[in-house]
Order: C-alpha cells, then sequence, then structure tokens
C-alpha cells in the first residue's frame, strides 16, 4: 500500500475560531460519518483527530496544516 492510498477527502466544520473539525470523510468511493472527536493533538507540522464512526470504527486522520493535505494514519473496526 503506497501513500497514495492513505490519502482522505475530508469534509469539515469550522467552529467560532475557525479550527477546523472533521464532520465526515471519504475512503475511495466510501464516505465514513464522524459521530465523536475522541481525542485531537498538534505535532509541530501537524494535527491529529482520533475519530468515532458512524459504524463504530476508530480512525486516526492526520492534517498537514501548510499543505492543507489529509491521511489516514491508523484504523480499528468495532
Amino acid at each position: 500500500m503506497s501513500e497514495r492510498d492513505l490519502t482522505i477527502r475530508v469534509e469539515c466544520y469550522a467552529g467560532y475560531r475557525g479550527e477546523e473539525t472533521p464532520r465526515r470523510f471519504y475512503l475511495g468511493p466510501c464516505r465514513v460519518e464522524v459521530v465523536e472527536v475522541l481525542d485531537r493533538w498538534l505535532a509541530p507540522d501537524h494535527r491529529y483527530f482520533k475519530l468515532k464512526s458512524d459504524d463504530g470504527a476508530i480512525y486516526i486522520v492526520r492534517h498537514d496544516v501548510s499543505s492543507g493535505h489529509w491521511e489516514l494514519t491508523m484504523f480499528s473496526a468495532s
């Protein structure tokens, strides 16, 4: 699996402070609805989100702040 395979398309909600929070994302043709943001943290060049989806799976996605690029970094089925 290449890095390109882990690229996702993310739709976000920008809160009152302008911080983007994932609401749903697409893995190829599959739409994944976020039901809860379990955790979030910052690294020097990235923002990470631990997300629970509508099917109970847990995902960690990474956002490269400078490029705007999103990646899936972890998946755990329910």
